[in-house]
């Protein structure tokens, strides 16, 4: 389920996409909540963040790919950071030290809640880190 629009425009907000929300819509997934959830904070981390559908799941990109959902795990949501090591992690909620990508994971509703924080620090570590390498 490719978005048939282009790459989403370098520095707007598409929060809630028409894609994003049809796909959500469409999904069966007991994690349905959760993934919803990690959505909704992804894209209110930062006005720089917009979505869309690549890969058959939710994309959110800024300037590059910014994170993408497994949203075929049943027992687990995994958000995975591209590029994670550009990310200064402070929170500890990334896996992995690959530079190609680093991954946290969500197994409930309420880790989901609890570290919204968290989750927003990392989204907006992810601009800073594009903006110092590719100053607009």
């Amino acid at each position: 389920m490719r978005n048939t629009n282009s790459r989403p425009s370098k520095g707007i907000n598409k929060a809630k996409n028409p894609e994003g929300d049809k796909f959500m819509r469409a999904l069966v997934n007991p994690l349905k909540l959760e993934i919803e959830a990690l959505r909704e904070i992804t894209l209110n981390a930062g006005s720089k963040i917009s979505e869309d559908i690549t890969w058959s799941a939710p994309n959110f990109y800024y300037k590059e790919y910014t994170a993408t959902f497994n949203p075929r795990s049943k027992k687990y949501v995994t958000l995975i950071f591209h590029k994670g090591a550009l990310i200064e992690d402070t929170t500890g909620l990334l896996e992995d030290d690959s530079q190609w990508a680093r991954t946290a994971g969500f197994c409930n509703l309420e880790y989901v809640k609890a570290k919204k924080a968290a989750i927003g620090a990392l989204v907006r570590n992810w601009i800073k880190a594009m903006d110092k390498r590719d100053p607009e």
